[in-house]
């Protein structure tokens, strides 16, 4: 589903690894932990998501992120994707970042910037393959009223928190993310609240509680879809 709707307002802030990340004044909220960005990025969905999954059951992974952003989880994915492991990275986003907004944030000595210009600037609902093993399907869509794309393997749940975007977080919506997963599947994200492990729990996840980010948050969730749904 697209939109119209005018981009929010956004501001780029440093973070306590160097690396950028944005704010959005509106919500008081950040795109990336202020702890470290790019620190988050490859800790919680490159490493806990895609190279666990890769690790468990070498193979094609299809992974779809809730929320592209500033590009930077994909980005760390399609560096470390590999040809055991090739990547299908879906991506949904309702703001899209503007190039000169990518531009403005300097992430060159984080991530590869022709990777990351590439990511930004393929267009929408036509998947791109960016290197050999990493091949990107962005679509501009609304995560709470879209289809979600079948046979997924890995979910990297990257929204704003629940206390900002409490919409983004239901049980509806974790029940649509865990129909579309493969047994198997890996969901990671940031948000280690105890109400949203019961949730994931109730529907049918095995959910297991991870140290975080070198210097960021204490605990983080990754979540493994069971094989029989409840």
């Amino acid at each position: 589903m697209c939109t119209d709707k005018p981009a929010p307002q956004r501001e780029i802030q440093i973070t306590d690894d160097g690396s950028a990340t944005l704010y959005l004044p509106q919500l008081d909220e950040h795109y990336h932990s202020v702890k470290g960005a790019i620190t988050e990025s490859r800790h919680i969905y490159r490493d806990c998501g895609y190279l666990f999954r890769a690790s468990q059951s070498p193979g094609p992974v299809t992974i779809l992120e809730i929320g592209l952003g500033t590009g930077m989880n994909a980005a760390v994915t399609a560096m470390a994707a590999n040809d055991p492991s090739p990547v299908r990275y879906i991506a949904l986003e309702l703001y899209p970042l503007s190039l000169e907004e990518v531009d403005s944030m300097q992430l060159d000595r984080f991530v590869d910037p022709r990777l990351l210009r590439d990511l930004h600037q393929c267009p929408w609902d036509e998947p791109r393959q960016l290197t050999p093993a990493f091949t990107l399907e962005k679509r501009r869509c609304d995560f709470t009223q879209c289809d979600l794309p079948s046979g997924i393997d890995v979910v990297y749940f990257d929204a704003f928190a629940p206390e900002k975007q409490p919409e983004m977080w239901s049980p509806e919506l974790f029940r649509r993310i865990f129909h579309a997963m493969n047994p198997g599947g890996v969901l990671t994200t940031y948000c280690a609240k105890g109400s949203i492990r019961r949730i994931l729990s109730a529907i049918g996840f095995s959910v297991e509680r991870l140290p975080g980010p070198p210097g960021g948050k204490r605990e983080i969730i990754r979540a493994i879809r069971k094989i029989n749904p409840i």
